[in-house]
């Protein structure tokens, strides 16, 4: 399958990134976008919902098969949808055992099944639980796809079964001078350096929240680079070069569990102050420093 975009959503690399995952009929079995609101993970997601029950034999989605027709007037029996943004009550965990029912019916006009859940930061575990006895056994001809506007408000085990595609956009400032300054201070020889560069997080919530995000993209980059792999998502090559070569491909893992958990604790509205002297301690911990 050969994607095509309709337009700028969630930036050439997170488009490139779907391209290759969804190359040569490759469809994952469950997909996670995340991103700020106004980022274009629900734009992105409609994309990939419509190329997946797309009839076209060239790129996908065509715009004018009659899958495409359908689906663009809301009318597919082939997807399915929850919008958890609107609704924070809409992943009732009878609704998730539902869904997991349904999967392993065949599709009735498509080549698959697609499940899409937007704003899943707001199922509760409970549902997550449930949805990850279908993510852990999928049937064939299913794409569950995911928005969250952040990662770490899944449940680990929930994350481990998706692929996660960070967008760009919304809350997420283009400026990384902090994000990278607090990723190079790890490696200073105390903690005051990093304790320093922290201090002005707790002011504003939105802003530390971008921080976090960032920082997990920067381990996350650093991780793949120390395991052998190429590419660099977030274009920060000095930073990301310095973390590979300077950790261990461990203490990038623990680093990066660090960050989502702040992540976690920052969604549930923990005390600010606390969480960043709490999360310098456990980034320098986890860095073995």
């Amino acid at each position: 399958m050969s994607l095509r975009f309709d337009g700028p959503e969630g930036g050439a690399r997170v488009q490139a990134a779907l391209s290759l995952a969804f190359s040569g009929g490759r469809v994952p079995h469950a997909v996670l976008l995340e991103g700020e609101p106004g980022s274009g993970t629900e734009k992105l997601a409609a994309v990939l919902a419509r190329a997946c029950v797309c009839l076209s034999e060239g790129d996908r989605p065509c715009g004018v098969c009659a899958g495409c027709r359908k689906a663009l007037a809301g009318s597919h029996p082939d997807i399915f949808t929850l919008d958890g943004d609107k609704d924070p009550r809409a992943f009732p965990v009878d609704e998730i055992r539902r869904i997991r029912s349904d999967a392993f019916v065949r599709p009735n006009e498509a080549p698959r099944k697609v499940f899409v859940l937007l704003g899943v930061q707001n199922m509760p575990e409970i549902s997550q639980n449930a949805l990850l006895k279908i993510l852990e056994e999928p049937p064939r001809n299913v794409l569950f796809l995911l928005t969250a506007t952040s990662a770490a408000a899944l449940l680990p085990t929930v994350r481990s079964r998706v692929q996660v595609f960070s967008v760009a956009g919304g809350g997420l400032p283009t400026d990384w001078a902090l994000a990278e300054s607090l990723a190079r201070a790890v490696f200073a020889s105390g903690e005051a350096e990093l304790q320093f560069g922290a201090a002005a997080l707790p002011a504003d919530r939105e802003a530390f929240r971008s921080t976090l995000r960032q920082l997990s993209l920067l381990f996350r980059d650093a991780l793949v680079r120390r395991s052998g792999g190429g590419g660099c998502l977030t274009g920060r090559e000095s930073t990301v070069a310095a973390l590979s070569g300077g950790l261990t491909r461990l203490s990038l893992i623990r680093m990066a569990e660090e960050t989502e958990k702040a992540l976690r604790a920052l969604e549930r509205n923990a005390n600010a102050a606390l969480l960043a002297t709490a999360f310098c301690a456990g980034l320098r911990g986890a860095a073995g420093r």
